[in-house]
């Protein structure tokens, strides 16, 4: 399998929602573009921000939607097909419930687990054969609170742990564009934090 060519974090644009749980996709993007001084900046065509970046001697495009979560697909999918980018040469970085603040976990393939941003781009692919960076942000406890939890900040030990979850899985990443994500998925999955 071929590595990386191309990371999206997914998120909500505006103000208001810029360091909620529900972006942790553009919390992970954003760390990656600082650590490597790229610059973002606005392409229309693909429905975001884009920059490029320099992961382990390859290039990698960075992209976070304009769109809203529910409507992430549009983006990636335009991104792919300008770049000919295949599915399984990218990245989707997003907030996961099922996992606590803390922790990050790689997997491939699979279906959407009411994460409206992967529902949206597995249903304009027709499948949902790419990657995926799963940032824990834990659970609220009720599903009645599931909406104001990721919709809200998180407080700073929570932001603490998130920032070491995503400072993890950049530290892993070079094996992934690489195309060894075996092994970074064991590194990434056996990370004390």
């Amino acid at each position: 399998m071929s590595g990386l060519k191309l990371i999206v974090g997914l998120g909500n644009p505006g103000a208001e929602h810029a360091r909620t749980r529900h972006n942790a996709g553009f919390h992970f993007v954003e760390a990656l573009a600082e650590k490597a001084g790229a610059r973002w900046s606005v392409d229309a065509k693909l429905f975001g921000q884009t920059c490029k970046v320099d992961i382990a001697g390859q290039a990698v495009w960075l992209l976070k939607p304009a769109t809203f979560m529910n409507l992430s697909g549009k983006s990636v999918i335009a991104a792919q097909q300008f770049w000919k980018i295949a599915p399984e040469q990218t990245l989707v970085a997003h907030d996961e419930l099922d996992l606590a603040a803390g922790v990050a976990r790689l997997k491939f393939d699979g279906g959407h687990g009411g994460q409206n941003g992967l529902r949206d781009i597995i249903r304009l692919l027709g499948h949902g054969r790419f990657h995926r960076l799963r940032v824990g942000i834990g659970h609220p406890g009720s599903k009645e609170r599931v909406v104001g939890w990721v919709l809200s900040r998180p407080g700073s030990d929570e932001q603490i742990l998130q920032d070491r979850a995503i400072d993890a899985a950049i530290d892993v990443l070079p094996l992934a564009v690489a195309g060894d994500f075996n092994e970074a998925m064991k590194r990434l999955h056996t990370t004390k934090t």
